[in-house]
């Protein structure tokens, strides 16, 4: 499967979280490390302590150099020669890396990263020459490592008495067709207010069975004390929280429902409305909460 990459960027955002973030900007860090190296070894002609005919310099250590993206600052290192310089091109002044760079990650995060993204990325970033194909294959087998443990790691370190679950559409490849999926994601929240992705999923569509399966996945890693679960109004999901999260209160998320509110009134109108709705959810007690929401209903429920 391959998304797009505008998809891909759109996933990055829903995985802004603390734990999710610093995965995003780690990975970023190795990955562009590596193929620093490696474009260092293609210019040198040799790899570390490596003694050939076609090595034209020595190496002389490595200066740092930090990289600011949109994931956070990157430190990297240079290598240095004993004659003449270097300077990666994937470095050059002005080159914008983030978008290709962060589209191959979010790939091998959702499905797995390919010989094939990794070149095309070095390609995007201005360095298509002196990498190999089995230096390419290396950092791809790295990064899918680092992530396919990050993916399958226990969730019992920590209580998550709140889940947030959610899906975005994304246009994908498969099998030489451009398809719909489903991408499905659950953010955790600690008892202290702490946030963690728990876990991505890629499917069809957001069937019951398709949910069922992904929330018996977070399960069977440990994840426990869920007291309020926190999604959309589709149906599927509803049915998978409640057969696999026992105990669990369901409550629709807020901002769907204000999307839902805006599907069916003007526009001018959608601020109005808003803000109305939101007072619902400042009342102090659960009596106020239900006579505010009565009103509100009454109200918008007569001009709309």
């Amino acid at each position: 499967m391959a998304l797009s990459q505008h998809d891909l960027l759109r996933l990055l955002e829903s995985l802004r979280s603390a734990d999710g973030l610093e995965l995003v900007r780690s990975v970023a860090e190795r990955m562009l490390q590596e193929l620093i190296e490696a474009e260092a070894t293609a210019r040198i002609g040799a790899e570390w302590n490596e003694h050939t005919e076609t090595r034209t310099a020595l190496r002389n250590g490595h200066r740092d150099k930090t990289l600011s993206t949109q994931a956070g600052d990157l430190d990297l290192a240079i290598p240095k020669l004993r004659s003449g310089s270097f300077f990666p091109a994937l470095l050059e002044r002005r080159r914008r890396i983030d978008q290709a760079l962060y589209a191959v990650i979010m790939e091998a995060y959702v499905h797995g990263v390919s010989t094939r993204s990794v070149d095309d990325l070095v390609k995007a970033l201005g360095a298509e020459t002196g990498i190999s194909k089995s230096e390419v294959s290396r950092i791809c087998q790295d990064l899918d490592g680092q992530l396919t443990a990050f993916r399958a790691r226990p969730l019992d370190h920590v209580r998550f008495p709140y889940v947030y679950l959610d899906a975005t559409y994304c246009k994908a490849r498969v099998e030489h067709q451009i398809v719909s999926r489903a991408v499905v994601i659950a953010t955790g929240i600690t008892e202290e207010g702490g946030r963690e992705v728990l876990g991505v999923m890629v499917g069809d569509s957001e069937t019951e069975v398709f949910w069922t399966e992904f929330l018996r996945s977070l399960r069977e890693r440990g994840l426990t004390g869920v007291r309020l679960v926190i999604g959309d109004h589709h149906l599927g999901l509803v049915k998978a929280i409640r057969k696999v999260m026992l105990g669990a209160a369901y409550q629709r998320c807020r901002v769907h429902f204000l999307r839902n509110v805006f599907s069916v009134i003007n526009k001018e109108a959608a601020e109005m409305a808003a803000a109305t709705i939101r007072t619902v959810f400042a009342q102090p007690t659960a009596d106020a909460v239900r006579t505010q929401l009565d009103t509100v209903a009454d109200m918008l429920g007569k001009q709309f």
